[in-house]
């Protein structure tokens, strides 16, 4: 599994060390206003690295937002993301490779990227799950539930890129929805 860390910063756009864009945490966030940590991997399209790449990825998470409910929900609208690019997207093809961009604010804004080698889909033609018609169904639920679960979702590139957005702790959509 191919890892890369890099710390921005908006207004000068120079990469951080990538010891420290490591080490950010919470008490010590050491980047400006404005500025954000990504976290790049690429894997082969074997669904058996999800669970071990999804403990890496909520690592760097919580180093950027606080522990809420929200945490959740990002960590299974990712890992439905990353399941449909390995067996629907790359057809758990081993010479194609899954792409992650994570890229997470001070302020604990979390913006995922996840592009896969495949032919892509039309996202609008996914059955709704909830309606009676498919609700007995045992696949269809992984779109779904990222749309619920994040406050923004863009399909592009003909399906095989999602751009998934989870705003800071306590302005998300989702926890608004909870209260």
């Amino acid at each position: 599994m191919f890892t890369e860390v890099q710390s921005f910063n908006k207004q000068s756009s120079t990469s951080e060390d990538m010891a420290e864009a490591q080490h950010a945490s919470h008490a010590s966030h050491g980047f400006p206003a404005g500025s954000f940590v990504e976290l790049r991997n690429s894997f082969p399209s074997y669904v058996e690295i999800v669970p071990q790449f999804m403990d890496q990825l909520m690592r760097f998470i919580s180093k950027f937002r606080e522990d809420d409910e929200t945490n959740s929900d990002i960590e299974l609208a990712v890992r439905e993301a990353l399941v449909n690019a390995i067996v629907h997207g790359n057809q758990q093809n081993l010479h194609k490779r899954v792409y992650v961009k994570s890229r997470c604010t001070r302020n604990g804004e979390v913006s995922i990227t996840i592009e896969d080698e495949g032919q892509g889909f039309k996202s609008d033609a996914i059955p709704d799950p909830t309606a009676p018609n498919n609700v007995l169904r045992t696949h269809g639920r992984g779109i779904y539930l990222i749309k619920a679960l994040m406050d923004e979702v863009d399909f592009q590139q003909d399906g095989s890129v999602v751009h998934m957005r989870k705003r800071a702790n306590g302005d998300s959509e989702t926890t608004r929805k909870r209260q």
